[in-house]
C-alpha cells in the first residue's frame, strides 16, 4: 500500500512541474482604435484630465454633494452592482481550486442474499457456508486532472477578469447616477430662477395693466388694450403652477437616485451665483482607457473571451486524469477497521482524447473565436463612443457660452427696451402693444437665458463624466 501511495506523489510531482503548453494565443486590443486628439480640443500630449479628479473636487456646490454622496451609498443600481461584485469574487476563489484535486469520503455498507439456485448462491453455500454477502468500505478518493493544455490557467484568467469587469461596470454606473444627480440639481435650480422670473413678470405685467386701465379711464385707449394686458398677465402667471409641477418632479426624481422616498431638497444656492468652469485639460484619446470604465469593461471582455478561446481549444486535446482512492473494506463487519488487513487502495491515470464529440468541441471552439472577434469590434465601439462624447462635450460647451453671451445682450437690450417703451406709452408716443411685446419677448428671453445657464453647467458634468469622472 505505501508503495503504491508513493508511486502516485511522484507521478503527480512530475506532472505538476510540467509548464502548460499554450495552445492559443491572445489578441490584444488594438492600438489603432484611439485617435491621435479630440476634435474641438487643442493639441495636446498633456495626459492631465478633469477626469482624473475625485467627484467631491469636481463639484463644489454643498447640497449637491450632498445628494450625490447619498446616492453612491444608497442607490438601488449600484447596490445591485455591489453585489455582482461579490458573486463574481466568489466566482473567481473558486476557480483557484480547480487545479486542486476533488477528495470525496466514501463510506458504504451493503448486502446481498442471491438465490440459492444462482451461481452465487450455491458458490456462497460451497465457499462460506451462508446465501448472503455483506461489504462494509470505508476510505477517501481523489481525482485530479493535469493542466497541460493550460486549460485551468485560462479558467481563472476568465474569472479574474470576470471579477474585474464587474468593478468597471459598477464603476461606470457610478459616473452615470453622479452625472445625472448633478444635472438634477442644476435643473431644480433652473426651474426655481423660472419661477421667480414668471412671478416677477406677472408684477411688471399688472404694473402695465393699471397703467392701461389709467389710460382706458382718460379715454386713450380701447378695453381691447386692458383685455389683451389681462391675456399676457394670464399666460405667465400659469407658468407659476406648471413650474412648481415640473420643480416637485424633478425633487421625485432626485429621490430615486439618492434611494429615498420622495421630498423636497434644499437648495442653499441659486442658479446665478454659480460659475460655469472652464475645463480646458481633457487628456489624450489613448488614456481614456484607464478612466472611462466602459472602456476599460470593453478591454475586459476581450481578456475574458481570450480565456474562452484557450479553454475551448484545450477542449480538443488529450485530457490526462488521475484518480486515487484508499481506506479500509472487508466484508464482515467485526474485521471492517482490522488494519492493515482491511486497508486497500487504487490508483489510475489515463489519457482521453475526444472522438464522436469532437465536431461539437470544434463547433463550440469556432464560436469562442468569433465571440473573440466581436469583442474586439465591441472595444472598437466603444472607443469609438466615448471620444465622440468627448467631442460633443467639447462643442457643447464651447458653443453654448458664445450662445449666452448673445442672449445676455439681448436681454439687457429688452430691459432697456421695456423701460423706454412704458415711457413712452405714459407720454403717448408709443402703442400699448409694443409695451406688451417687449414684456413678452423679455420674459421667453430670461427664461431662456435660465435655461442656457443650466445647459452649460450640464455640459460640463457632461464634459467630466465623458472623460471617466465620476467614480472615484
Amino acid at each position: 500500500m505505501k508503495k503504491y501511495i508513493t508511486k502516485t506523489v511522484i507521478i503527480t510531482i512530475l506532472i505538476t512541474t510540467i509548464i502548460s503548453c499554450t495552445v492559443s494565443k491572445d489578441i490584444e486590443t488594438p492600438k489603432d482604435a484611439f485617435p491621435e486628439n479630440f476634435r474641438n480640443a487643442s493639441v495636446s500630449k498633456d495626459t492631465t484630465s478633469i477626469g482624473d479628479l475625485e467627484w467631491k473636487n469636481f463639484f463644489t456646490e454643498k447640497d449637491m454633494i450632498q445628494l450625490i454622496d447619498s446616492a453612491v451609498v444608497r442607490n438601488n443600481d449600484l447596490q445591485i452592482a455591489t453585489k455582482n461584485i461579490e458573486i463574481a469574487q466568489y466566482r473567481f476563489t473558486q476557480s483557484k481550486w480547480n487545479n486542486v484535486p476533488q477528495a470525496n469520503l466514501l463510506v458504504t455498507a451493503s448486502t446481498s442474499n442471491p438465490s440459492d439456485n444462482s451461481f452465487t448462491g450455491r458458490s456462497l453455500n460451497q465457499a462460506l457456508g451462508q446465501n448472503h454477502i455483506e461489504d462494509y468500505s470505508a476510505g477517501v478518493s481523489l481525482s485530479w486532472e493535469a493542466d497541460i493544455w493550460g486549460k485551468i490557467k485560462n479558467q481563472k484568467k476568465g474569472a479574474f477578469a470576470n471579477y474585474l469587469q464587474s468593478e468597471e461596470v459598477k464603476k461606470a454606473l457610478q459616473t452615470t447616477v453622479v452625472a445625472n444627480v448633478s444635472k438634477g440639481y442644476y435643473n431644480l435650480l433652473m426651474l426655481d430662477a423660472q419661477l421667480e422670473i414668471a412671478k416677477k413678470n406677472v408684477q411688471l405685467i399688472d404694473s402695465t395693466t393699471t397703467i392701461i386701465k389709467l389710460k382706458f379711464d382718460a379715454g386713450q385707449v380701447t378695453s381691447l388694450a386692458i383685455q389683451q394686458s389681462e391675456a399676457q398677465k394670464l399666460n405667465a402667471a400659469q407658468l407659476v403652477p406648471l413650474l412648481e409641477q415640473n420643480i416637485s418632479i424633478q425633487e421625485n426624481a432626485l429621490s430615486v437616485l439618492t434611494g429615498s422616498f420622495p421630498d423636497s431638497k434644499k437648495r442653499s444656492i441659486v442658479l446665478s451665483d454659480i460659475d460655469v468652469k472652464n475645463n480646458a485639460a481633457v487628456g489624450i484619446p489613448s488614456s481614456i482607457v484607464s478612466r472611462r470604465p466602459d472602456v476599460k469593461s470593453a478591454e475586459l471582455a476581450l481578456k475574458t473571451a481570450n480565456a474562452n478561446v484557450g479553454i475551448t481549444k484545450a477542449d480538443l486535446y488529450p485530457a490526462l486524469k488521475i484518480t486515487a482512492q484508499g481506506g479500509l473494506n472487508s466484508f464482515e463487519s467485526s474485521n471492517w477497521f482490522t488494519i492493515p488487513a482491511s486497508l486497500f487502495g487504487t490508483a489510475l491515470g489515463g489519457l482521453t482524447q475526444p472522438l464522436l464529440n469532437n465536431k461539437k468541441l470544434k463547433t463550440q471552439y469556432n464560436i469562442a473565436v468569433a465571440e473573440r472577434e466581436k469583442a474586439v469590434i465591441n472595444f472598437r465601439q466603444s472607443v469609438l463612443v466615448a471620444v465622440t462624447e468627448v467631442s460633443n462635450a467639447l462643442v457643447t460647451v464651447e458653443k453654448l457660452e458664445q450662445q449666452q453671451f448673445f442672449l445676455q445682450e439681448r436681454v439687457k437690450t429688452l430691459n432697456q427696451a421695456i423701460k423706454n417703451s412704458k415711457m413712452l406709452f405714459k407720454n403717448g408716443m408709443a402703442e400699448y402693444l409694443e409695451v406688451l411685446s417687449a414684456q413678452a419677448n423679455l420674459l421667453q428671453s430670461e427664461l431662456e437665458l435660465a435655461d442656457i445657464k443650466r445647459q452649460q453647467l450640464s455640459a460640463n458634468t457632461e464634459l467630466y463624466r465623458a472623460l471617466g469622472g465620476g467614480w472615484k
